[in-house]
């Protein structure tokens, strides 16, 4: 899929596809349970899924790349092979993945304070996700791969309440 988007010079039109298609998966409990059906004929779930697509407004090889998906019997593996994608394309676009977990909703250019941050930090470009956990009580965790920065009001109060019973 990768390299034929590529070939089409069209990784970031699948790209969007992809996410899209991802938030319909998320808000839709009957296209998860339709598409993880071993009773559906994979030719009916086929062009069912590239109907959603296409109401979706994915590109043609967007679609198509669902409905192959479908017909071979992979349309339960969607969102997996989604996500490989995007690590292919951040790959290609010499980018590092970042997830931000933070205690509320980042504005626009906190987002891109962090995402700028870590990258002088790694020396990479980086690419963000958020999310929001308000456990979190302030702050923000970042994480890149393996290693995490936490710059959380929870782990600030983890490590006090820590030297506390130490002292």
């Amino acid at each position: 899929m990768f390299n034929l988007a590529k070939q089409a010079k069209a990784l970031d039109a699948v790209e969007q596809d992809f996410a899209k298609f991802g938030q319909a998966w998320t808000a839709s409990a009957e296209l998860r349970e339709a598409a993880r059906s071993p009773l559906i004929d994979p030719e009916e779930k086929s062009r069912a899924l590239a109907a959603v697509a296409a109401k979706l407004g994915l590109s043609d090889l967007g679609r198509k790349l669902i409905g192959v998906a479908a017909l071979n019997r992979r349309a339960a593996e969607l969102p997996a092979i989604a996500a490989a994608f995007r690590k292919l394309a951040q790959r290609d676009r010499g980018a590092r993945q970042a997830e931000i977990v933070s205690a509320r909703p980042l504005a626009p250019a906190e987002k891109a304070a962090i995402v700028e941050a870590v990258g002088a930090r790694l020396g990479a470009k980086v690419e963000a996700e958020t999310s929001v956990d308000e456990n979190l009580i302030g702050g923000f965790v970042v994480r890149v791969g393996s290693r995490q920065f936490d710059a959380s009001i929870k782990a600030k109060l983890d490590a006090l309440r820590l030297q506390l019973k130490s002292a």
